[in-house]
């Protein structure tokens, strides 16, 4: 009769160690890290399969290629590609200090949230080599062969032309040659519209994230990639200051900085010799929510009331300005996980 008790105690412990291995930081040792992908999405001749606890890498020399579906794949610390539908890249090399990937088919996003120092990132389309230079948003096309720089700037080769990209340009690829035009950067499509919603959600999971690395007393030497599992899906925690996307307006958070997240203006207080004063500033708790957000990171007042101190900012923008709750687990968010 002690059989089936002693059996629930030892799948209740494996359960417990499995999300708690979950829940560790990532340091990323090389590019190339699948976090997410819904509808079918193939690594060589693998269709890749829903799992909380593994994910797939595409090695150098390996094809991702997509059908009715779209990935998410994690590069450098703070740098995202996101693959659209009917679309293929090749992972050229998958080192930190030199990432290189070759759009081979359709259409894919970068995102650069941080770009840490001693890395590189580069796409090659068609007969072009687009390395990145700053913080921003880039779409790729590989027909007709394009690359957009919403915002940010990208070092375009092509044979023995070498040009600059700024935000708000386009480069058309024709041979060894590009044609240089602006673009208006509210023209967007479901790709785009896509990857916004993915920032939007690493953001916001980010906040619990970088408060559970600080309630822990952790401190960090570089970014890092985290899973959270409130919200079921990895998320950048950058070392220091706060990193904000020049596009989208979105921040990441380190450790140290995420107390201002969760500032509360001092309640005025009546003082009869003084009039009215402010109280004593304080911080909050996290409230015990089932997707780990407290709920402060929409009020954008907490923030600017400390805006005077200094903070530390890819750009200078404000924090992320939009929250909501998801489900956990791989799938819960607004824009799904895992197929689910």
């Amino acid at each position: 009769m002690k059989t089936l008790p002693v059996l629930a105690l030892c799948l209740l412990i494996l359960a417990l160690g499995v999300f708690s291995a979950s829940a560790q930081p990532v340091i990323s040792a090389k590019s190339g890290t699948v976090s997410y992908h819904e509808g079918a999405v193939l690594v060589g001749d693998k269709a890749l399969e829903d799992s909380l606890t593994r994910f797939e890498d595409v090695k150098e020399n390996a094809i991702l290629r997509t059908q009715e579906g779209r990935a998410e794949i994690l590069l450098t610390p703070g740098v995202i590609l996101r693959v659209g539908e009917n679309s293929s890249f090749k992972m050229i090399a998958n080192r930190l200090i030199d990432t290189r990937l070759e759009l081979l088919s359709g259409s894919a996003t970068i995102e650069a949230d941080e770009i840490a120092k001693d890395t590189s990132v580069t796409m090659v389309c068609k007969d072009a080599t687009a390395t990145i230079l700053k913080t921003g948003f880039y779409r790729f096309d590989a027909e007709p062969a394009r690359i957009k720089v919403f915002a940010g700037a990208a070092q375009v080769h092509m044979g023995e032309q070498t040009v600059q990209v700024s935000g708000g340009k386009t480069a058309t690829i024709s041979g060894t040659e590009a044609s240089i035009e602006r673009f208006d950067a509210a023209d967007t499509d479901s790709l785009d519209r896509w990857s916004r919603r993915r920032n939007e959600l690493l953001a916001m999971a980010n906040v619990s994230s970088a408060k559970s690395l600080r309630d822990n007393g952790a401190t960090l030497s570089s970014g890092m990639w985290r899973w959270n599992p409130y919200f079921g899906m990895m998320t950048f925690i950058p070392a220091s200051g706060r990193m904000c996307n020049p596009y989208w307006g979105s921040c990441f958070w380190s450790p140290v900085m995420v107390s201002r997240m969760y500032y509360v203006p001092p309640a005025p207080v009546y003082n009869a010799n003084n009039g009215f004063g402010g109280g004593t500033p304080s911080y909050t708790g996290m409230a015990a929510t089932s997707s780990g957000y407290s709920g402060t990171m929409a009020a954008s007042s907490s923030v600017s009331a400390v805006s005077s101190a200094p903070a530390a900012s890819s750009s200078g923008s404000t924090a992320a300005s939009s929250a909501g709750s998801s489900s956990v687990g791989h799938g819960g968010a607004s824009s799904g996980g895992h197929g689910h």
